[in-house]
């Protein structure tokens, strides 16, 4: 679903170690008036520096660079400038990348392939706030693992789902954009998976997800 323009160009910067790539998008983006590519870098140092000097919106973020790498440049950059939204874009699905590019503090991530028109849908949402995570991703995140628990076992899909994107800290409001459902919808399947946990809260819904399994990063 196509995202609303902002009234102003959005500010984005490009990291990635590839000039091609950075070309490509550069190019790309010219068909777009409501988005504005004001600088590029090749690493996440540089991304860092130019966050500073240029106060992007969006930064679109790769993850594996020389030096500071995108996990290391997306933690720093929502550290230190927490109003400037870092989406990932990468050739990486492992679950472990994806894990630790969310909890570093991106609000989307794609993989490099996606559709321009998906990049710029993306950009558009990170701006106002909104999370982005391509279909593989969330597919990567649902893959059944060894660890196991009859509690985990006992949700549906669905409730599976809500648990995974709840646990990678998304709010109820980025969930509902996420899975396409109101947020009333949401709350009841968060609810109903806060009960069927025996858990009274996110935190320890999302301490459970780490325990079984269901994410293998330490969540904060």
């Amino acid at each position: 679903m196509k995202k609303e323009k902002s009234l102003k160009p959005i500010r984005m910067i490009i990291v990635d170690d590839h000039e091609i790539v950075r070309c490509g998008i550069k190019f790309l983006l010219l068909a777009f008036d409501d988005i504005k590519l004001v600088g590029e870098a090749r690493n996440g140092d540089e991304g860092v520096n130019l966050c500073k000097e240029l106060q992007p919106d969006v930064v679109v973020m790769d993850l594996m660079m020389a030096g500071m790498n995108g996990v290391e440049a997306t933690r720093a950059i929502r550290k230190k400038y927490p109003e400037v939204q870092v989406l990932i874009l990468t050739s990486f699905l492992e679950t472990k990348f994806i894990q630790q590019a969310m909890q570093a503090g991106a609000i989307g991530y794609l993989l490099k392939g996606t559709s321009i028109d998906e990049l710029v849908d993306a950009i558009r949402a990170a701006a106002i706030g909104q999370s982005t995570l391509a279909g593989e991703v969330i597919q990567a995140l649902l893959q059944p693992s060894q660890a196991s628990s009859q509690l985990v076992h006992e949700l549906s899909k669905r409730q599976e789902e809500v648990l995974t994107l709840l646990a990678l800290g998304l709010s109820n409001q980025a969930i509902a954009q996420q899975m396409k459902l109101s947020p009333s919808t949401i709350r009841h399947h968060v609810s109903q998976v806060l009960n069927k946990l025996g858990v009274t809260n996110r935190t320890e819904a999302a301490t459970t997800a780490v325990r079984v399994g269901r994410l293998s990063i330490l969540l904060g």
